[in-house]
């Protein structure tokens, strides 16, 4: 196992905050695996990289040699969390979370051990609880601490409703470190007050705190808001190869660097080598290649990673790119679907032959195939390819107005 100076630096890395640090360095100190909790609700069926930044942590604690626990929320996945949310978040039934629990297995699985992974169900342990349990839990926090919850003390100020089975949702994320005996919880910044509650309760119950990590959020295509599969500025972890890739290459080049801290394992002094390049005249889309053939080699394989990056951006159906490919800006003070950016490019004659050309597998983003799903984000620039002879390199900036405004 690797000394305390170089576990903390490795638990640190792109993390928030740790809590209590002071304890965590007690902890490691014993020389014992801690027991590492990370908790996912099955809300849907796909994760995309910004659900990896807890899995990638994960990751390297159990590297370090901690025993990990992959804890599937499949009893709390049916009260339905409001962390961030102005509103009560419909809870799922059973039968909708198991089935999203099994996808999330294969999934995560593409990064952790499975060999070294405690994947572990709440269930097991709160179907047990009696109704004298549940009012003992309850007992441990007031209502007045639990408007101190920021989506709480909000909705609570505007007049929102709060149904009392929210109340019920931190009080079972902290009882899942009591029944667990966890010593590290990881989550997102967005969850600080549910880890806390955690510490809180194994104290009421007779344990040793747990330390808490948590971990921002992961931004967006865009570089600007959380991603989100609503918003479109994602990635998939089971996206096509090709997709992956170009949507990778052309990120904002300032966003690489998050990327790097959050989702890439390549050393620090590796990550800095390269920042030492660009700033010295490299290409900031040669580095942004070396991590889009990271992620999908992570999740596809080293021979799809490879496919892509040959593929992508250097071939049209029926010859070579042109080497004076035309450059196209477009103004736009939001994200544009694909067939809006072929059209208003003059790539297509006009809307319904884009949406042809998309359906048939005609249209091309940096070398891969898209679809119409496929979201043009502010700020990025593709090489697009419509049918056999039309390609331009189109830049889509944010329009004056917006960045006045």
């Amino acid at each position: 196992m690797k000394s305390i100076e170089e576990q903390l630096s490795v638990i640190k890395r792109g993390a928030d905050e740790v809590l209590v640090e002071s304890e965590l360095i007690a902890k490691l100190k014993r020389g014992q695996p801690l027991r590492v909790k990370a908790g996912f609700d099955p809300t849907a069926p796909d994760l995309h990289l910004g659900h990896t930044v807890l899995i990638n942590k994960m990751r390297q604690l159990q590297e370090l040699g901690h025993q990990v626990i992959f804890l599937i929320g499949d009893f709390t996945g049916m009260i339905g969390d409001p962390s961030g949310k102005s509103a009560t978040r419909p809870p799922l039934t059973r039968d909708q979370v198991l089935e999203n629990a099994e996808t999330y297995k294969a999934q995560v699985f593409k990064i952790l051990d499975p060999a070294k992974t405690e994947v572990a169900f709440n269930s097991t342990w709160m179907d047990q609880l009696k109704p004298s349990d549940f009012i003992r839990l309850a007992s441990q926090y007031t209502v007045a601490r639990m408007l101190e919850r920021d989506d709480f003390s909000k909705r609570y100020a505007s007049n929102q409703s709060i149904a009392i089975h929210e109340f019920l949702y931190p009080l079972v994320q902290g009882y899942d470190s009591v029944a667990l005996k966890a010593d590290i919880e990881l989550g997102g910044t967005d969850q600080k007050f549910n880890l806390l509650m955690g510490r809180e309760l194994q104290r009421a119950y007779g344990q040793e705190s747990q330390c808490v990590i948590t971990m921002p959020l992961l931004e967006g295509l865009d570089g600007v808001k959380k991603m989100s599969k609503s918003l479109g500025n994602y990635v998939g972890i089971q996206e096509l190869p090709g997709v992956m890739y170009s949507k990778l290459v052309s990120i904002p080049d300032g966003l690489m660097w998050r990327y790097f801290e959050l989702l890439s394992f390549r050393s620090v002094d590796e990550i800095e080598a390269f920042r030492s390049d660009v700033e010295r005249g490299a290409n900031p889309r040669d580095i942004k290649i070396k991590l889009a053939e990271e992620i999908v080699a992570r999740f596809h394989g080293e021979e799809a990673a490879a496919v892509a990056h040959r593929s992508a951006g250097n071939r049209m159906r029926g010859g070579e790119l042109p080497d004076d490919l035309p450059e196209v800006e477009l103004m736009s003070d939001q994200d544009m679907p694909i067939a809006s950016v072929l059209n208003k490019a003059g790539l297509v004659k006009n809307a319904a032959m884009a949406r042809d050309l998309l359906g048939a597998g005609g249209v091309r983003v940096d070398g891969g195939v898209v679809d119409r799903g496929f979201v043009f984000q502010c700020g990025a620039v593709h090489i697009c390819q419509a049918g056999k002879k039309s390609a331009a390199r189109i830049t889509l900036k944010l329009s004056k107005t917006e960045i006045s405004g």
